[in-house]
């Protein structure tokens, strides 16, 4: 007999969302439903996953039990978000006041807004005070069934505040339920003390911030900013070679704005995933799907910035790409935490199914944090991340779109939302 020491038990339907990561084309239409599910751990790992009477002829629970009645639920693993600038001081709504009134974002950021006034209050802001903001915001983040979060520093630009941001995040993780996995983006602009200079930042990046960001051990990835008007080509691939030396792992915002070759340059690297892709071309395309790299689209900056154009998921997905969905929370760009509404926009303005937008937030978007074998999926061995929902059925999750589904949540088989509330 399997023991347990947490069961839920008949769930209307329970999506496994099991599977080879990361999936591409049909595979994605796969949630792995089981009807009237059930689902055990022990210690924080997933010992069974199945029907009702095979719980009850397979699975024995330990004194003390935690036992969640699971009927008119959805279940779904933990979602997985994988790209936030999370560690960010101050809001920009004045600024999005301007954009309403027809200023584009490259306009002002031109005009030293966007990046540049992050960075500006988030070098005021002390480690206590990002540590804060992040508890809130990872509050935020788990009642809408988030349980993993990538989070990138980028808005220090100097070794001191690109420490502090760091630092906080790795404080935050300590001392909140939702895993954070770090990445360091010192390149996600050029800093305004350095804007005829954009040489001397770049061998500051290479010889001091990333040594220094890799000796403390304070990031697993390294991400840059391959944009026009940012880094070119040649200078991101100078720095991905520089933070690939140094140890790190690579992801890569690509095209978002312009095709200058992104993509290509993520395949080329073997990045982990090339991120935004509004304005990849077709050999960008051909060259992410035929990679491992994973294509994680963002479509909460579209909508955010009021723009037409959408990153093209259909074409991705037909080509074989290994795409996954993520908020881009940010201040200026994608300012949400919830992933369920990135889901909605997936479908109804990109084109995606909801199994394939299920699927992206989840087993594909722990792929694109290199964490598809521990979560991501709700199979025997891997960590008890899963949430339940106030949902008769997956399509509803999208059917009623713009609230919060989410009742409860288990992270690490610890309860953690209970009825919509924060809880233990």
């Amino acid at each position: 007999m399997i023991s347990a020491d947490l069961v839920v038990s008949g769930c209307e339907q329970l999506l496994t969302c099991r599977g080879t990561a990361p999936k591409r084309k049909k595979d994605l239409l796969e949630l792995g439903v089981i009807e009237k599910g059930c689902i055990a751990s022990k210690n924080g790992k997933i010992v069974f996953v199945g029907r009702e009477d095979e719980l009850r002829s397979q699975v024995t629970e330990t004194s003390g039990c935690l036992k969640i009645d699971g009927r008119g639920l959805t279940c779904l693993p933990g979602l997985v978000d994988s790209h936030t600038h999370l560690p960010f001081a101050g809001s920009r709504e004045q600024e999005f006041l301007l954009r309403l009134q027809g200023h584009t974002y490259l306009e002002l950021a031109e005009k030293g807004m966007g990046i540049q006034s992050s960075v500006e209050k988030t070098r005021k802001a002390s480690k206590k005070e990002i540590v804060s903001l992040c508890h809130k915001r990872l509050n935020t983040m788990l009642l809408h069934g988030t349980t993993t979060v990538e989070a990138k520093s980028g808005y220090g630009l100097n070794l001191k505040d690109e420490i502090k941001q760091l630092e906080a995040l790795k404080q935050a993780d300590r001392s909140h339920p939702v895993d954070i996995i770090p990445t360091f983006m010192g390149a996600h602009e050029v800093p305004k003390e350095y804007k005829n200079k954009k040489h001397e930042y770049i061998k500051l990046l290479t010889q001091e911030i990333i040594p220094a960001v890799r000796e403390k051990n304070l990031a697993e990835f390294f991400d840059i900013f391959c944009e026009q008007g940012v880094y070119s080509v040649d200078e991101s691939r100078a720095l991905i070679r520089a933070g690939k030396k140094a140890g790190f792992k690579i992801k890569i915002h690509a095209d978002e704005f312009a095709s200058q070759g992104g993509a290509q340059l993520a395949a080329e690297e073997k990045a982990v995933s090339a991120e935004h892709l509004i304005a990849i071309n077709e050999d960008g395309i051909q060259r992410i799907s035929n990679s491992s790299t994973a294509a994680v689209l963002l479509p909460g900056v579209p909508f955010f910035l009021m723009q037409n154009k959408r990153a093209p998921a259909r074409r991705l997905i037909q080509s074989g790409a290994a795409v996954a969905l993520a908020t881009d929370f940010n201040p200026g760009s994608s300012m949400t935490e919830s992933l369920f509404f990135i889901m909605q926009l997936g479908v109804y303005t990109m084109g995606m199914s909801i199994e394939e937008s299920i699927n992206a937030v989840t087993l594909n978007a722990a792929y694109a944090v290199d964490r598809h074998n521990e979560i991501g999926s709700l199979e025997t061995g891997k960590k008890m991340d899963l949430i339940l929902c106030d949902a008769p059925n997956y399509p509803f999750l999208v059917y009623h779109f713009g609230i919060n589904p989410v009742k409860h949540v288990i992270k690490n088989g610890k309860w953690v939302v209970k009825e919509g509330l924060l809880y233990g």
